[in-house]
């Protein structure tokens, strides 16, 4: 059986790193130890906080001469720059920064909305303010309502470009947007049962569905309506492109009649409506709760965990109307989270999840504390080298995960695609994409990080432990491994310590280091911990989580 109840122990180490890891992108010793002995609920709701941006806007340092600067709040219209590629990764390198820098839910929700309600930043989303100002709209509704934002984000102006809605009229329909609103991003298909028609929904709702948003566009120069409730520019209705028929849908939702608007304030009403009736179907409910499940837990639904945790989980969300912390508060609180309700060792929950490359990259960062150039002081550096040249043009292309950039409007597919799900960002395209972000952050001086291994050891790993390989080897790993390693692999990674001498050989180095702090006995065990590190970091048991 599987159970949503509340885990009725405090966090150790062990679940302390599972929850860590799977709710935020900031992953320190500090935070571990900061959770180490809270209760499970005590801890997620401490991650609830929501915090605001650390960095509010992104810069764009160039051209040197004249730099665009915080163009993303200029009173130009949005086409006026130049650069408009550079300028949106400069928006992905902004929202990284404020998640990597934020013990929060907030930012781990606001990807899986992402993932939920996918733009690609670079195929159709429009100039760079819209991008910006779709990656704040997740944010804002991270901690809050599924179904609110489901309806503000048919408004959104980056949404209205990349799925061609601002091109729906009512002489002229495009169902893009209104399919791919109930197939990805809602209800989601069902099976299909008879010709167009695939259980949740039918191909007639699609064409009332696209009725519904007929008229809806895109605001070119984001000065126009404002939404009250984010603040946020939005799109503006066409009230004489708007379809004004009542809208009959399917028996799928019992044959619903949405009954036809003329004005824009009516017309909002027509949405809201259409939006409710999609969400009074149970099976939306569910369908945002395997989402969750598949992205905070594991990949595989069992048949046990569908009806105990899936459905109870999606009569929460329904009972609190699509608020999205009672759900997921209950979730990892609960027994089945930390793998605490049952003893099937073979499946196991904690360390079942393959890290994106997004996982990868924060997790390094933040345990090793790797120092990168202030997005607020070296802008030229953070933006432009180590983020766009490196992180983005770089690392994310060669790890199979371009960022915010999905290939399709379907997502990653580790985060749908049965029956490979997250070991879809494992492949021979990209493993070593993954493999020599270690490397390059040891090695290379045009990305302009720091990453002191020895520093590291010295404040993360108790000093006196540091001189025996054998427990400077299982400290590391403890942190950086979801379950602790035997002695066959202690010995393994020790070889990257001692080479083919003795134990004596590390120790005698480490004193040495420790009594002088000079610089030639520091390189000489710097030598052995990047060796170490290296070959830690790129074992399999750190690409889990």
């Amino acid at each position: 059986m599987a159970s949503l109840n509340p885990l009725n122990t405090n966090l150790d180490l062990r679940k302390a790193k599972h929850l860590l890891r799977r709710a935020t992108f900031n992953y320190t010793k500090e935070q571990l130890d900061t959770f180490i002995g809270m209760s499970a609920t005590d801890a997620v709701n401490r991650l609830t906080n929501n915090a605001p941006y650390i960095v509010t806007e992104p810069y764009d340092p160039l051209p040197t001469s004249a730099p665009d600067g915080f163009w993303t709040s200029s009173t130009e219209h949005p086409n006026t720059f130049d650069g408009q590629g550079r300028k949106r990764s400069h928006i992905t390198a902004w929202w990284w920064h404020n998640a990597l820098n934020q013990v929060s839910l907030k930012y781990k929700l606001s990807f899986f909305l992402h993932t939920s309600f996918t733009v690609a930043k670079d195929n159709g989303v429009g100039l760079s303010p819209f991008f910006f100002d779709h990656l704040r709209l997740l944010d804002f509704y991270a901690l809050g309502n599924i179904k609110t934002l489901a309806k503000k984000i048919t408004l959104d102006n980056g949404m209205l470009d990349y799925l061609d809605n601002t091109q729906n009229n009512k002489n002229n329909p495009n169902e893009n947007y209104a399919r791919e609103y109930l197939e990805l991003f809602t209800i989601l298909k069902g099976e299909q049962i008879g010709e167009g028609n695939y259980t949740n929904y039918t191909e007639v709702d699609i064409q009332q569905a696209a009725k519904v948003f007929s008229g809806f566009k895109k605001q070119w120069d984001r000065n126009g309506d404002i939404d009250p409730d984010t603040n946020l520019p939005m799109g503006y209705i066409n009230v004489g492109q708007h379809d004004t028929n009542d809208k009959t849908f399917s028996s799928a939702f019992n044959n619903h009649v949405i009954t036809g608007r003329d004005t824009a304030e009516t017309i909002f009403d027509e949405l809201d409506d259409f939006v409710e009736m999609v969400f009074n179907q149970p099976e939306t409910a569910k369908s945002y709760c395997r989402k969750l499940y598949r992205y905070f837990v594991k990949s595989e639904i069992s048949s046990v965990a569908e009806t105990d945790i899936i459905e109870p989980l999606s009569q929460i969300m329904i009972n609190n109307d699509y608020e999205i912390l009672p759900v997921i508060t209950t979730l990892l609180s609960s027994e089945h989270f930390y793998d605490a309700d049952d003893s099937d060792s073979s499946d196991n929950i904690i360390g079942a999840i393959i890290k994106s490359p997004l996982q990868l990259l924060s997790e390094v960062i933040s345990i090793f504390n790797v120092t990168y150039p202030n997005p607020e002081t070296e802008q030229l550096y953070f933006f432009r080298n180590f983020f766009q040249w490196y992180i983005h043009g770089s690392y994310f292309k060669a790890s199979g995960m371009p960022f915010f950039d999905p290939d399709s409007v379907a997502g990653y597919p580790a985060y749908y695609q049965e029956p490979g799900f997250d070991r879809n960002w494992f492949s021979s395209n990209t493993i070593i994409g993954r493999y020599e972000l270690i490397q390059d952050l040891l090695t290379k001086n045009n990305i302009y990080t720091d990453l002191d291994t020895v520093l590291f050891v010295e404040n993360k790993i108790d000093p006196d432990a540091a001189k025996d390989p054998n427990t400077l080897v299982s400290g590391i790993a403890d942190l950086l491994f979801p379950e602790s390693i035997d002695t066959d692999r202690i010995n393994y990674f020790k070889t990257f310590l001692i080479e083919d001498s003795n134990d004596y050989y590390w120790t005698g180095a480490w004193l040495q280091y420790i009594n002088t702090h000079s610089e030639n006995d520091k390189n000489t065990v710097k030598t052995r911990l990047d060796a170490l590190i290296s070959a830690l970091v790129n074992a399999a048991e750190f690409q889990l989580m």
